[in-house]
């Protein structure tokens, strides 16, 4: 008889009042079963109050509402850390901008069975990238330059539409990641490939944000570069 795997999904949140609800209806319609966990960083625009709302319709959702906008790699952090706390078998992670599909979800799944990493790809055969203009040729670029640079055997290092197997990814934590902001999404891969474990890329269809505005200040780009070198002085 097979078991069923305990699966949690999370997402970090930043005045995504807009679009909270949509990405959680379709996370529970695409897949009933899995828990939800939410961290939200005291957003001006009260995201954490919707969620506090669609708690009572919903009963996988777990919500934690920080005091202060404390970064988006504590966050992760902080739920990689609960999902091994409340034994969970896998940890999938997205963002809540709706750029990443839930329909998608359950093709992670899947991999997860079988691969301790699996990372959504826009840049492999069947992905697609819905950005335009300088938006999308920075980080086509980007991937690939750190590709070069890192010599690591993956097209894709900035998205955060990735699974984690916890049972197999053994003597890793996200706390050994010291990359912070969206560079820490890079950092990841590197100490997952430093400590040798398998990297499954899947194909993914990134959508360009509707609603809300990005949290991407444009001097990332430049703290992109200094983590990078760092790296490869580490």
């Amino acid at each position: 008889m097979l078991v069923k795997k305990k699966i949690l999904i999370f997402t970090a949140t930043y005045n995504e009042k807009d679009n909270i609800e949509s990405l959680i209806r379709s996370i529970n319609f695409h897949n009933p079963e899995v828990d939800i966990l939410i961290i939200d960083d005291n957003s001006p625009d009260l995201t954490f109050e919707k969620v506090k709302e669609l708690k009572k319709e919903y009963k996988n959702i777990y919500l934690k509402v920080r005091n202060l906008k404390s970064g988006l790699d504590t966050a992760h952090k902080e739920a990689y850390e609960y999902a091994l706390k409340n034994d969970y078998d896998y940890l999938i992670t997205m963002d809540a901008d709706l750029s990443h599909d839930p329909s998608e979800i359950n093709n992670f799944i899947k991999y997860l069975d079988e691969f301790p990493f699996v990372i959504g790809s826009r840049y492999i055969e069947g992905g697609k990238c819905e950005m335009r203009g300088r938006r999308l040729m920075i980080s086509k670029l980007g991937n690939k330059f750190i590709k070069r640079i890192l010599n690591i055997n993956c097209h894709e290092f900035t998205t955060s539409f990735r699974g984690f197997n916890l049972k197999k990814l053994k003597k890793f934590h996200l706390n050994l990641v010291s990359n912070k902001g969206y560079s820490f999404f890079m950092g990841t891969i590197y100490e997952i490939n430093r400590l040798n474990f398998e990297i499954k890329e899947i194909p993914i269809t990134f959508k360009d944000r509707k609603m809300g505005s990005s949290k991407i200040p444009k001097i990332e780009i430049f703290r992109t570069l200094k983590n990078l070198f760092l790296l490869i002085l580490k």
